[in-house]
């Protein structure tokens, strides 16, 4: 869609969303801190945990931080009962069906056609567009009603009246379920009627134009976050939580006033402008607790392609260095970073710090941590990022923190969970009881990860004496298919690479066809990447020795090893059948802790090893 259009949907959106505000707050809800030493404190919350939680979010957690933090939330779009039923994913189903062709009839084609139609003309084409929609509602565009005529050629809607329709009831049910007040429920069910007619109005736009740009595909998407937005604010307020909702549409610049890089893409520099912006639009909302969504309106090349359906995540990350944040909450339905994913590995623990570097490789190789982009923009303000349970809002969960002295990569269970907001002072005390406890126990590795669903490529040269050649033949081919390679390991003549198993057979047999031209090409389906992660094991003499000889004696074979350059992670490529016995071995081997590790059970290994 056009520029013009996409900007006036959101803009008439964002009045009507003002327009329809609660009413004034009375003086007995809860306030965030209103003293001047009070720093901002930054909570997002994921999808599920909306979807699910949002009345334990408004009643348990937030009102715990408010009375000593400014506290700013950040949502995701809402998920479903199922995958498929997620917002996003119905949002993104939606803009798919609007560019359907309209089906055929004995009467001609299937025309969407308004009830004095989109552009305000009824069938007559004379300019007498109705008031209101049959419910009696007044739509943010203006006035006028969506619901089609049956008219001669006409035997049904278009295919994405319906998945519009999913996404009010979907968000109509759990705003009934989460909301008691009368008075807050009707409001609520006012704005998500407006935003998803909307909605059906945009998509009907795009349908006569046949045409969905990029950035009219974020705007469609990004309505995810702001029905997720609406709703928890509406919930913080039946709960006695002063809340403001906050939509972030317009905060960047005009595109034209944007630069990219070189390549396309995005500079600090725009971030760092953009996260001064949301700062200070949230700063305004007083002491009101803001309600922030995550979608933060166009950007040059779309948001989508840019940054991904994790920009959620990164806008948490911006918001926290516009405010000078104490720290950024993520919170999910995990207690943090463990040893090792704790429904394979009864024995894994959790990690109360951990280094970025560290959450970066366990995030590269299979754990869900932190994107590291979304890291890099707190960690580089020195703005610690804690992992907390939802479910669980007393644990400590895990601070990922950018301090070195920190980086202690010890278990909960030594040294108990790290007060929040994380302060120099408890900082300086944990560290000092990190390094008693390093005198007394050798350090270990942090934590074990695997990433399944792999294929292992291996391409042998046909050309013994053109190194170079092969070599640059291999990856122009995937440069050309956008192959995104895990793992590599090369020598002058073969080549083993590990992938994600997510291209289509029909690209496959692409690929693979492409590199054949250099040599010959064995795959293996089925694989896994089985990583150990830990900053300081290129000091740790022997710990590849004890890896390898553990899954020897545990029968798992080895495709692959690599050992990345940044020497903190050792990772190979084994069976995917082999995955969850390996992930135990290592776990028992490499990280347990030295007492709970009897001399019965320690592992015998050659000195060659060491």
């Amino acid at each position: 869609m056009s520029r013009s259009s996409s900007s006036s949907s959101r803009s008439s959106s964002s009045s009507s969303s003002n327009s329809s505000s609660p009413p004034r707050t009375p003086p007995n809800l809860h306030q965030n801190s209103i003293d001047p030493s009070s720093r901002w404190l930054v909570q997002k919350f994921g999808g599920t945990s909306v979807g699910k939680f949002a009345v334990n979010i408004a009643r348990d957690i937030v009102p715990s931080y408010i009375d000593s933090n400014k506290v700013a939330i950040v949502c995701s779009a809402r998920s479903g009962s199922t995958k498929a039923l997620g917002t996003t994913n119905l949002l993104l189903r939606a803009a798919s069906e609007a560019l359907k062709r309209p089906r055929k009839t004995s009467s001609g084609y299937v025309t969407p056609v308004a009830n004095g139609g989109i552009f305000g003309r009824s069938e007559e084409g004379s300019q007498s567009p109705p008031s209101s929609s049959p419910r009696g509602d007044t739509y943010p565009w203006g006035t006028g009603s969506m619901t089609p005529l049956t008219m001669p050629g006409i035997d049904s809607l278009p295919a994405f009246h319906a998945t519009v329709d999913l996404i009010r009831q979907e968000h109509f049910n759990a705003a009934r379920a989460s909301v008691k007040d009368a008075g807050i429920l009707k409001a609520l069910e006012k704005e998500i009627e407006r935003d998803c007619e909307w909605l059906r109005s945009f998509l009907y736009a795009s349908q006569v134009i046949d045409e969905i740009s990029p950035r009219s595909k974020d705007t469609i998407v990004g309505l995810g976050e702001r029905l997720a937005c609406k709703i928890m604010a509406a919930v913080l307020r039946d709960q006695g939580v002063d809340s403001e909702y906050v939509s972030l549409e317009d905060i960047v610049p005009e595109p034209d006033d944007l630069e990219a890089s070189d390549d396309g893409t995005l500079d600090q520099d725009f971030y760092d402008r953009l996260s001064r912006a949301v700062g200070e639009r949230v700063k305004q909302c007083g002491p009101r607790v803001p309600v922030v969504t995550g979608f933060f309106g166009p950007v040059p090349g779309s948001l989508l392609q840019q940054v991904g359906r994790g920009y959620t995540d990164l806008l948490s990350a911006l918001l926290a260095v516009g405010l000078d944040a104490s720290e950024l909450q993520i919170w999910k339905e995990v207690d943090g970073i463990f040893t090792a994913d704790p429904r394979k590995v009864p024995t894994a623990r959790l990690i109360s710090i951990i280094s970025p570097a560290e959450a970066a490789e366990l995030t590269y190789y299979g754990s869900e941590v932190v994107h590291p982009f979304t890291m890099e923009q707190a960690i580089r303000c020195r703005i610690p990022i804690r992992i907390k349970n939802v479910e669980n809002p007393r644990g400590g969960g895990t601070v990922i923190h950018p301090d070195p002295e920190a980086d202690t990569a010890q278990e909960e269970d030594e040294l108990g969970s790290v007060p929040e907001p994380v302060s120099p002072v408890a900082l300086a005390l944990l560290a000092a009881r990190a390094r008693e406890a390093s005198k007394q126990h050798p350090r270990h590795p942090t934590a074990v990860t695997i990433k399944e669903h792999i294929v292992v490529l291996n391409i042998n040269s046909n050309r013994k004496s053109v190194s170079h050649g092969f070599l640059a033949g291999i990856f122009g081919t995937l440069d050309r298919f956008g192959v995104v390679v895990d793992l590599i390991s090369t020598s002058e003549v073969h080549v083993s690479m590990a992938i994600e198993d997510g291209l289509s057979k029909k690209i496959l047999e692409r690929l693979l066809r492409e590199l054949q031209k250099s040599g010959t090409v064995s795959v293996h389906h089925d694989m896994a990447i089985l990583s150990l992660v830990g900053k300081h094991m290129c000091n740790m003499i022997g710990i590849s020795g004890r890896m390898f000889t553990t899954l020897a004696q545990g029968k798992v074979n080895i495709e692959m090893i690599s050992q990345g350059a940044s020497e903190i992670n050792i990772s190979c490529v084994i069976d995917g059948r082999d995955a969850v016995k390996a992930l135990n071995l290592i776990h028992q081997s490499c990280l347990q802790l030295p007492e709970s590790i009897s001399a019965a059970k320690s592992i015998a290994v050659g000195p060659w090893l060491f």
